[in-house]
């Protein structure tokens, strides 16, 4: 075989792969207009809404006969989700692996998803345990969906791009969740000039996401390749495959500490974009338009920071990178616990301070699990890091809870927030991050 065809064999191959990596960002850009317009903004107030057109004369629905607060509906449909998706994602996970096709899988997880979102339109009236239902379907879905979609990362990047690959798709993310929700701002606002209540235009913003979702999803499903598994899988079946799946990670000790480690840290991030909007109403005083140009700016700002710290794990390593993120973290949250009440223009400026780490954060975090994944368990090892991403974020909110139910003070709550970020800092600066991923079986890349 001559030179010519080996460099030619080589072009080719390095061109499918950059296909296939373009076609996975694109499922980032199908399923984040999901968590940016639904669950972010529209789902939670319009849901809680119904659910009290619902109530009865105490402010209380009786799903399945037992009454919960009209209020709490849409957290405990939340937690129920997060409940339902620990739960399928080590099964659904270990069954790619060990049958070495995702893509279906993949397809059955987003239009499960797509289909509920999109079934969200309905949800008028006193329609609330419709809207539960579908919010636990789409919420699992989507969870299932992106455990898979993350595990393919180590097999259409080689080490040396995977930073920049995750970064990217993240970036794709959230420039897909800033454009879908301008345009879902402007019909919501102008709403009364198109010849829309206010509630039909909310269920069109949310049912455009389900379609958004379903449509661009096709690109990834048609571009991402299914691979046989290179290694022997458990054949737990069931629920017993969460067990079986911890088992098998307790042999990788290491990839274990790495995992504790993001999931604290992941946790103070978590607590802070899903408390961040309380701060700023009930602590700074701040109006709805306000807040939601909050999340615009987020939006915008994270596809930035998703791409600048990409470049710098290039120069520095992923895991300086991230360390460096995690002390950006602990400044922008001592910052918000000085900005004066009443001043929007300050709460921006936080705001683009969270945008700017959040995005190069995440997307580092799971480019360095990537390396720490044994070959041929990477969806089921992507399910624990998933629920570590979805399933374990409690204990910031409670912290925040019981720190403001002590003080009466969000101030106090959200600078206590500092210390996941301090704690997550110290355990991740603790991982011998090589020796983890040859212990994991995988190349060590010339800089980590």
């Amino acid at each position: 075989m001559g030179i010519d065809t080996v460099r030619a064999g080589a072009a080719d191959e390095a061109a499918d792969r950059r296909r296939e990596q373009r076609g996975w960002y694109f499922y980032d850009w199908a399923c984040s207009v999901y968590s940016t317009s639904v669950l972010t903004v529209f789902l939670g107030p319009y849901l809680t809404s119904v659910a009290k057109h619902a109530a009865d004369a105490d402010g209380y629905v009786h799903p399945l006969g037992i009454p919960v607060r009209a209020g709490s509906f849409f957290a405990y449909s939340v937690s129920l989700s997060v409940i339902v998706a620990v739960l399928v994602m080590p099964v659904v996970g270990a069954a790619a692996d060990r049958g070495g096709r995702k893509k279906p899988l993949l397809a059955a997880a987003a239009y499960t998803g797509a289909a509920a979102t999109t079934g969200m339109f309905f949800l008028g009236g006193d329609r609330y345990l419709l809207g539960g239902v579908l919010l636990v379907v789409a919420n699992a879905a989507q969870a299932v969906g992106t455990m898979l979609y993350n595990s393919y990362l180590p097999q259409i990047a080689p080490p040396e791009e995977r930073d920049a690959v995750s970064s990217k798709g993240w970036a794709f993310g959230y420039a897909a969740g800033a454009l879908v929700l301008v345009a879902n701002l402007v019909l919501y606002t102008g709403h009364d000039s198109f010849g829309l209540s206010e509630s039909a235009a909310v269920r069109i913003c949310l049912a455009s996401a389900g379609l958004w979702w379903g449509a661009f999803a096709l690109i990834p499903l048609r571009r991402l390749r299914d691979r046989s598994s290179p290694a022997k899988q458990s054949t737990a079946p069931g629920p017993r495959q969460l067990t079986a799946t911890v088992r098998d990670m307790r042999r990788h000790p290491l990839t274990l500490a790495f995992l504790l480690a993001y999931l604290i840290y992941n946790d103070g991030i978590q607590t802070v974009i899903s408390q961040a909007s309380v701060y700023g109403s009930e602590e700074l005083g701040l109006g709805q338009s306000t807040l939601i140009t909050a999340v615009l700016l987020v939006q915008v700002l994270a596809v930035a920071g998703a791409l600048a710290l990409g470049r710098l794990a290039r120069a520095y390593g992923a895991k300086r990178t991230i360390l460096g993120s995690l002390v950006a973290w602990a400044v922008v949250l001592g910052a918000g616990f000085f900005l004066p009440a009443g001043a929007p223009g300050w709460f921006f400026v936080l705001a683009a301070g969270i945008g700017l780490v959040l995005g190069g954060s995440q997307a580092l975090s799971r480019s360095l699990f990537s390396h720490l994944v044994p070959p041929g368990k990477e969806a089921e090892y992507f399910s624990a890091y998933e629920m570590s991403d979805r399933g374990m974020s409690w204990l910031g909110p409670l912290l925040f809870g019981i720190t403001y139910q002590l003080t009466g003070s969000y101030r106090d709550a959200i600078i206590s927030l500092v210390a996941f970020f301090v704690m997550g800092f110290v355990l991740l600066a603790r991982v011998p991050v090589r020796r983890a991923i040859s212990d994991a079986g995988n190349p060590v890349p010339e800089r980590i």
